[in-house]
């Protein structure tokens, strides 16, 4: 007796004539279809906008599986609507992931505050309102002497800034601020100003993180992809967002960030930060934030800057933020690892919150 071949759609975002056009080869996601075909499933692109949310709902409900690339923050636009949609059609039948639930678990900037304890955290401070941020953010700031802030939600650097107190012994409070999205230069203004100006984040995503800067920055930054609980390859990247812009300007080759170098599971210098992440703060993460293993997501990462050094040399991790909602570009060990996940969940039973 046959057995119906199972349908995963792939979710991104695009305009009517990038549906209509749309293939499993002529988009960034075409090594994902691959793998899925190889496996046995019927796999399609399904582009996503809102002025035709109801057309993708169809197409959704059709299918036995969903992956979702969209991010949270694009040209203006959220999420609001699209995570509406996914939620009802994860309610209806079709496995999601990652679902919204998920997402507002590990795939926000509050993250960092509710796991500050484990071995990836730091001095971590969220303010819920405008009145606390007010109350308790200059005095930190005026003890570390830079601090980082961000939005709940956001990608690409929006909302993240660096906060610098400058020395002035009279008028109002100077800082120079530095915002994470390309393309920024730094800003000399009045605190309270500054200040002010983030007020918008409490009414767009209910809170703010604070974080102590990192002075290894330059280092780079290493990207852990996640498939599921297990480690499936490192980008290592040397970054320039919050370094101040070099005197040929932020649009200059030396201010563009350097390439992402790709690396497998197996490489030899992030071993120790396998063992952390598979053995350590996956594990506990998942227990703090009430995530089983069937809901955690079939790709996402966790972006680390090198902490201060231990006693005896070690490096040392701390976690910037979780990526979930728009996980790419991938390793390329990562769309076959996508692919046995997905089969995984699909033919062995799953959770509909992943």
């Amino acid at each position: 007796m046959s057995t119906a071949v199972q349908k995963v759609a792939v979710v991104w975002r695009g305009d009517r004539e990038a549906r209509r056009t749309a293939t499993a080869q002529n988009n960034r996601f075409h090594r994902v279809f691959e793998e899925l075909s190889a496996i046995g499933f019927d796999a399609e692109p399904a582009v996503y906008d809102e002025t035709f949310g109801e057309d993708v709902r169809d197409q959704l409900l059709a299918a036995d599986g969903v992956l979702v690339w969209v991010d949270p923050l694009h040209a203006g636009k959220t999420r609001h609507q699209l995570d509406a949609l996914l939620r009802d059609v994860a309610a209806r039948g079709p496995w999601v992931s990652a679902h919204p639930d998920t997402i507002l678990k590990m795939g926000v900037k509050e993250v960092l505050y509710r796991t500050k304890h484990l071995g990836w955290g730091a001095d971590t401070h969220l303010y819920r309102s405008a009145a606390s941020f007010r109350a308790e953010f200059p005095a930190r700031l005026r003890a570390a002497g830079r601090r980082v802030l961000k939005q709940n939600r956001g990608n690409g650097g929006q909302g993240v800034w660096k906060v610098e107190q400058l020395s002035r012994s009279t008028g109002p409070e100077i800082v120079q601020v530095l915002h994470a999205q390309k393309g920024s230069i730094p800003e000399e203004l009045a605190l309270s100003d500054f200040m002010a100006r983030c007020e918008a984040y409490f009414a767009a995503d209910g809170c703010i993180i604070d974080q102590p800067f990192q002075p290894r920055l330059p280092e780079g930054m290493i990207r852990c992809y996640m498939g599921a609980d297990k480690v499936v390859g490192y980008g290592h990247q040397l970054i320039k967002a919050l370094v101040p812009p070099p005197p040929e300007g932020p649009d200059s080759e030396a201010a563009q960030p350097g390439p992402r170098i790709m690396h497998g599971a197996s490489a030899e210098p992030f071993q120790r930060l396998r063992a952390k992440m598979e053995d350590e703060w996956t594990p506990q993460m998942m227990a703090l934030l009430g995530i089983d293993a069937a809901s955690l997501p079939i790709i996402w990462d966790a972006d680390f800057l090198y902490g201060p050094r231990t006693a005896s040399g070690d490096d040392t991790y701390v976690l910037c933020e979780i990526n979930v909602s728009s996980v790419f570009a991938i390793p390329d060990q990562a769309p076959a690892a996508i692919a046995r996940l997905v089969a995984s969940r699909l033919r062995h039973g799953s959770s509909p919150r992943s």
